[in-house]
């Protein structure tokens, strides 16, 4: 296997890299200007296309694209580390900058392809307008990104717009679950069109562009509270969001979402996922697809595992680049033995336009009241969640995680979101905030440089402008995306366990976390089953939006547990000092009722005077 030695071949660093704090005035360091995006000087552009070492460096490229092949053993000296403004070779901010690109494209299209799918859960799109809600989310992912790195003051005031760093934003899938259980609720309440087969009593949902329309408009609406919220100082966010309560919500987000992913592994979540004994869906997608089967047949099993398979084989045997690109991996394979197999047509590439852009296709913005809620809370999750992946950047990036610098990146960052937030509607997309995975590839590849940031919204810009590239996925049968969907979401859920692996876990946490996971997993398993409690037969436009908006509430497995966990971790008293337990000596006496009284005295003791150092200091 592959190995990286501890120690640099070469001891002197290249001679293309420049130290970002050599210039810096103490001017600078007080009003943080040296953190904001600045065009690079003519003699720079010079220096980079003109000269060898400006397209190449010494860089070890063989680095990224070794394998890990048992007996092809390998030292390779560690890759110098590129900081933010550091001179990067041109032909590696490309590679790195295609390397974040692929690993944003699965979690970037993803929520559009599951947002615009069948069922009554979905949009029920048809395929021009799934190829451009691809599209969209592209472009968009891209353009944004920009802005999250480049870092622009407000004016002359403090305040900025942008990290300044390496971080990419993208559709968040915190947000699938409140669209999944509107759609679902405008549907029932005859918000959306369906028809019902008299004969079988099948529902078939039609297209509804109004929901999607209303959802934009509600997300923009409720954009602002994290616009607002960002002016606060981070520390009171994270003392009202500890991440007893984060972690919980985020793990039940990754909940929902595997459901939703095991469901497409099994063939789609459309109608046929009932397996029906009669009419058109007794097969999936329909009878009438290409090799249609049965919802939980071998063979969409078979294919739904391939994927699973070739993500494992990747990370034992790939290089870094490969590693950092499985999910995409795992996906052409699967895409490639699906057309091979014949389970795919090529209608969605041929009626794709070449070319395209934002607002090609419009939808009538509107409010849906009873999703207000569930998107304030979900806006407030999505905040404290970037907290976590800036702060995360700011590590891999070998910047200090304390300081007023850090904390003008976490304010600058969390303001990019929350405008980043009604910017995408207005794209006809879907809210978009900092994304997580992007910092793995810092930290394996040793490069924030944030040049790589700019190719990375170049290659995603010029993905979504090609629409052809975004039919491609449409291709893709649902259980091929299901392989992939599943491990991304679970990998959501692997997020939430990570930040709840830190807390001390007494009895008032474990009290907290399975009073929240006891509504929040049963909602998740049992769909529905809080939305028969409340039933209204009247007129009423209020009353009716409040009921709606209580089911979706009720209906949102990571809304209930947020709420539970907020409001015990407010509620509960912090834990009394615990006496220790007496260590018995299993080879000799028990001691008795005595002595054990007078161990648990001298352990109170010990534990007030740890309390007292701990004040003191």
């Amino acid at each position: 296997m592959s190995e990286i030695s501890q120690q640099p071949a070469v001891a002197t660093p290249p001679v293309y890299i420049l130290d970002p704090h050599a210039n810096r005035t103490k001017e600078e360091d007080i009003d943080l200007s040296h953190t904001v995006g600045k065009l690079p000087t003519w003699t720079t552009v010079q220096e980079s296309l003109g000269t060898r070492t400006g397209w190449f460096g010494d860089y070890d490229y063989g680095f990224l694209c070794m394998p890990t092949l048992p007996g092809f053993s390998k030292v390779t000296r560690i890759p110098p580390f590129f900081g933010l403004k550091d001179r990067l070779p041109l032909v590696l901010a490309i590679v790195m900058g295609f390397q974040h690109a692929l690993a944003m494209i699965a979690g970037v299209v993803t929520p559009a392809l599951i947002m615009s799918g069948s069922g009554k859960n979905g949009l029920n799109f048809s395929p021009a307008m799934r190829t451009q809600m691809i599209s969209t989310s592209l472009i968009t992912s891209g353009l944004l990104s920009l802005v999250q790195i480049t870092r622009f003051r407000l004016g002359r005031s403090r305040y900025f717009l942008g990290t300044g760093l390496l971080s990419v934003v993208g559709t968040s899938f915190i947000f699938l679950p409140v669209l999944q259980s509107s759609v679902a609720n405008m549907y029932a309440s005859g918000f959306c069109p369906s028809t019902v087969d008299p004969t079988t009593g099948d529902i078939t949902y039609m297209s509804c562009p109004d929901a999607w329309g209303a959802f934009l408009g509600t997300c923009m609406v409720c954009s602002f509270l994290p616009m607002i919220l960002s002016f606060l100082p981070p520390k009171v966010l994270k003392k009202v969001f500890p991440p007893i309560v984060t972690g919980v919500t985020v793990m039940m987000i990754g909940v929902h979402l595997v459901t939703s992913g095991m469901a497409q592994w099994g063939g789609g979540n459309g109608p046929c996922k009932s397996r029906p004994t009669t009419g058109p869906f007794v097969n999936c997608p329909s009878n009438s697809a290409p090799r249609a089967a049965p919802w939980g047949d071998a063979q969409w099993i078979g294919l739904g595992f391939l994927v699973f398979s070739i993500i494992m084989i990747v990370e034992f045997f790939g290089s870094p680049f490969m590693k950092n690109a499985q999910v995409v991996i795992g996906l052409v394979v699967g895409l490639i033995v699906a057309v091979a197999c014949g389970y795919t047509t090529s209608e969605s590439i041929d009626a794709a336009p070449v070319v395209t852009f934002l607002w090609t296709r419009t939808y009538k913005i509107g409010i849906y009241a009873p999703a207000v809620i569930p998107l304030l809370i979900t806006y407030t999750l999505a905040m404290v969640e970037s907290i976590g992946d800036i702060t995360a950047s700011c590590e891999v990036s070998q910047l200090s995680v304390e300081g007023r610098e850090f904390e003008s990146r976490l304010q600058g960052g969390i303001l990019a979101d929350g405008i980043a937030g009604m910017l995408a509607p207005l794209f006809m997309n879907s809210p978009m905030s900092c994304y997580a995975q992007n910092n793995g590839i810092i930290s394996l590849t040793r490069c924030a440089n944030t040049m790589a940031g700019y190719m990375c919204c170049l290659f995603l810009v010029l993905m979504g402008v090609f629409s052809k590239f975004g039919a491609l996925f449409l291709m893709v049968p649902d259980a091929v995306l299901g392989g992939m969907t599943t491990f991304l979401f679970s990998s959501v859920v692997v997020s939430g366990i990570r930040i709840l692996s830190f807390l001390p876990w007494t009895r008032r946490e474990r009290f907290i976390v399975a009073a929240a996971l006891t509504l929040g997993v049963g909602t998740s398993v049992v769909p529905g089953v809080f939305t028969h409690m409340f039933s209204y037969s009247g007129t009423n436009a209020f009353v009716l939006s409040l009921i709606n908006s209580a089911n979706i509430v009720l209906d949102t497995g990571f809304a209930l547990a947020a709420i539970v966990s907020c409001l015990l971790n407010g509620l509960l008293p912090d834990n009394p000092p615990m006496a220790a337990e007496p260590i018995i000596d299993r080879h000799g006496p028990i001691p008795s009722d005595k002595e054990i009284q007078e161990m648990n005295i001298e352990a109170q003791s010990i534990h007030e005077s740890m309390l007292n150092d701990k004040t003191r200091h």
